[in-house]
């Protein structure tokens, strides 16, 4: 055992001390005639008495020593073994023992938190815990306060004044569950997945709190949904009306050929001639109609080449200076790289920018100072934004997750098929589009490129 020598040594005193205390009781039970040897008998019990305390209250002061760094957590002290005397060197010998375990363990437990603490860093998933009783925060990582715009958040509570609904959502989820959230950030909608998870810690009761942008995973999965919806649609349009347009064709050539022509039922036959007529018209206006949407499934393959986005914005400004000059509208491009490039197909990425552009013009047409801004950056990540923004009527809130949704139109004569288009044309290149807009003040489309 690590304490053999302490040991034996309290031992020996124990036997010496017994054995003095024996030799005085004996002295005393003889008599007077050995009264004189007490003189030698009591001093030594006295003084094995005295190194008995002074020996207990030196392994005592060691033992104090240790459990005051233990209980400041000063694993560093070290206890001299070289100089203590020999029958605390065992003791001195294992208190080092003990602190150099513990150093090893405090060193393995602050690794371990640097590691969770570098990975919940780097993950892209904001995470936030509170205390369940008090809604004291205990911690936040950087994506959190990037996704929701937040530096600090004392308690969740605080969640309240900024994001009142997705503070309702995050108190009312259980354990376990998750749930989509839909949340403004600069003037654009996101939707966030929250999800929830309690743990316990020094006998406190947390909620851990996950938020993810699903936004592009959600606009891709819806876009394949439109896709398949708009394909099926389309192919049963198509096969409906073909024949009506067909057979109003046939029905209008009857009406001219020479034997009704002269007929004396000719005159009668003009009314249902018009009628002919206008199921033809209505005819090819919906395959013609339906044909635009099919369009939307067309497009499955990129010729891929980079380009400089100032050639970009050159040829936009070209192509649309006429009609701007016309409508006295105001095109400012702002590029402070002339030598930022993307990757593009360049045809499908300029029908963006010009559908894009002509949905500004629209947008600004009534405006005392009409202004379009063009405009590109890098950021986060290396991705590449290309900016379009107007000082139009702008859009309310409840209309910006609508705009790209197929056969949806703000406008009287739209068909709601250029924005969709233009959606669709981002996703295929791996990026994304978004809208920020502000009613009564303008709007702004974004081009994400990875």
């Amino acid at each position: 055992m690590t304490f053999d020598r302490y040991e034996w040594r309290l031992l020996l005193r124990i036997l010496f001390l017994t054995l003095a205390i024996a030799a005085c009781t004996f002295l005393i039970a003889k008599g007077s005639a050995f009264f004189i040897y007490l003189i030698f008998t009591i001093p030594a019990v006295i003084y094995i008495i005295l190194d008995l305390v002074r020996f207990n209250r030196k392994a005592q002061d060691e033992v104090n020593q240790f459990v005051e760094s233990v209980h400041y957590r000063d694993f560093s002290r070290y206890f001299d073994v070289r100089h203590a005397p020999n029958e605390l060197k065992p003791l001195r010998k294992g208190f080092n023992d003990i602190n150099t375990t513990f150093k090893l363990i405090s060193r393995e437990r602050e690794t371990q938190y640097y590691y969770l603490q570098k990975i919940l860093e780097l993950v892209d998933t904001g995470i936030v815990s509170y205390e369940f009783e008090t809604g004291e925060t205990g911690w936040i990582n950087e994506a959190f306060k990037k996704l929701l715009g937040i530096p600090y958040l004392k308690t969740i509570h605080s969640l309240q004044k900024r994001e009142e609904s997705l503070y309702q959502e995050v108190i009312a989820l259980k354990p376990g569950d998750t749930k989509i959230v839909s949340i403004t950030r600069n003037q654009q909608q996101i939707k966030i997945l929250v999800t929830a998870s309690i743990l316990r810690s020094e006998e406190k009761l947390y909620k851990l709190i996950a938020f993810q942008n699903v936004s592009e995973a959600l606009d891709e999965t819806e876009s394949k949904a439109w896709q398949k919806l708009l394909s099926v649609m389309t192919h049963e349009i198509m096969n409906s009306v073909a024949p009506i347009s067909s057979l109003a064709d046939t029905l209008k050539n009857r009406l001219k050929s020479p034997e009704i022509a002269e007929s004396p039922f000719s005159s009668q036959m003009e009314d249902l001639e018009l009628g002919i007529d206008t199921i033809k018209k209505r005819s090819d206006g919906l395959l013609k109609f339906t044909e635009s949407y099919r369009n939307l499934n067309k497009i499955t393959k990129l010729d891929l080449e980079k380009v400089l986005v100032c050639d970009l914005f050159e040829n936009l400004n070209s192509l649309m200076l006429p009609t701007l000059e016309k409508k006295n509208i105001e095109l400012d491009i702002i590029l402070r790289d002339l030598n930022l490039a993307i990757e593009v197909d360049v045809n499908l990425i300029e029908q963006v920018l010009i559908n894009l552009l002509v949905n500004a013009i629209e947008a600004v047409k009534d405006r005392e100072e009409p202004m379009i801004t063009l405009s590109a950056e890098t950021i986060a990540n290396n991705k590449i934004v290309l900016k379009i923004a107007d000082n139009g009527v702008g859009m309310p809130p409840e209309l910006l997750d609508k705009i790209f949704i197929p056969f949806f139109s703000t406008r009287k004569t739209g068909s709601g098929i250029g924005l969709s288009l233009c959606k669709q044309i981002m996703l295929l290149h791996k990026g994304n589009i978004q809208v920020q807009s502000i009613e009564g003040k303008g709007s702004a489309f974004l081009l994400q490129f990875s």
